[in-house]
């Protein structure tokens, strides 16, 4: 997993991306349509058009660092937007990775006050 940085964000670019993008064309997104610096520490994350496959675009203080996978069976769950971003926690980007439904995450157990 990637270790965020204190007030680092992660940004679900909406719609899809052509996943052709390298690290200059996913850059380039992130300046001119979601209207970010690709070289603020934040996590850009895209999905392609068919939803099994997403790149993770980030700035680690030394370079620019881009990250893939592509799932076997199944699509990673986006929002139904088709422009602009979506801000999640690291714990959602942890699911989204492996496929999880981050939207609908519900707690097994409901924490009570012991007295």
């Amino acid at each position: 997993m990637i270790g965020l940085a204190p007030g680092a964000r992660v940004w679900l670019a909406a719609g899809v991306t052509d996943m052709r993008n390298g690290f200059d064309g996913l850059a380039a997104i992130v300046k001119t349509t979601l209207s970010e610096d690709p070289f603020s520490g934040h996590l850009f994350v895209f999905r392609g058009r068919q939803g099994d496959r997403v790149k993770i675009l980030w700035y680690d203080g030394d370079g620019l660092c881009l990250f893939a996978k592509r799932l076997e069976r199944g699509k990673f769950v986006w929002p139904r937007a088709t422009s602009g971003t979506v801000s999640l926690s690291a714990a959602q980007l942890a699911m989204l990775i492996e496929g999880i439904d981050w939207r609908r995450v519900e707690r097994t157990h409901r924490p009570e006050l012991v007295v």
